[in-house]
């Protein structure tokens, strides 16, 4: 990166650490290991989603070219969200490519991808199946949503019902993510979870 680039990122950070998001805990970001190409972002689940009450952390890599090409950003942090990888954390948001601007900021990179969680495009998925749950079982897709939140984000909302179901599958020797992640692409049934795992 030019010393330019890395002067305006060094400004974007202190924003971020004195901003008002910061007390609230809905947004942070760091530098690891000196490296200013190579960030660490953490956003919090939005009130009233069925991320709320989560930690969401981020990898971020800023391009050699910032700001005039977007960074590059995924979620560390699994997620069960239609423009979100529930596999990779790769995210299908617009800001973060075609609608980048030179003149956004981290700030708005970071309140952009909360303001997503908050409102799924689930016509632009970077998920399909999880994009067809939010479409076809919206109430499914929230307690599916929530349950990810407990169990990898921090978030105080587990389904018992789920875990019931996760639990059956690690008695007959499943890994608990595997499990999770089958019975999730399922709509939480069982039988089916057990035949595509089992078949």
């Amino acid at each position: 990166m030019t010393n330019a680039a890395v002067l305006r990122l060094r400004r974007e950070i202190t924003d971020i650490i004195c901003s008002k998001e910061i007390p609230q805990c809905s947004i942070k970001i760091e530098i690891v290991n000196d490296n200013w190409r190579e960030l660490r972002g953490e956003i919090a689940g939005p009130p009233g989603t069925p991320y709320e009450g989560g930690k969401f952390k981020l990898e971020v890599i800023m391009p050699e070219r910032y700001p005039l090409e977007p960074p590059k950003i995924r979620f560390v942090t699994k997620i069960w969200h239609p423009n979100i990888s529930s596999v990779t954390g790769a995210i299908c948001i617009n800001t973060l490519k075609e609608g980048w601007m030179a003149i956004m900021t981290m700030h708005t990179v970071l309140l952009s991808l909360q303001a997503l969680l908050a409102a799924a495009e689930p016509d632009n998925p970077q998920d399909a199946v999880v994009a067809a749950q939010y479409k076809n079982k919206f109430e499914l897709f929230k307690t599916t949503a929530r349950h990810w939140t407990s169990v990898y984000a921090g978030g105080p909302n587990k389904c018992s019902e789920c875990e019931e179901k996760i639990k059956i599958l690690q008695n007959l020797g499943i890994n608990e993510h595997v499990a999770l992640t089958m019975l999730s692409n399922e709509n939480w049934d069982l039988a089916k979870a057990s035949g595509r795992l089992f078949n």
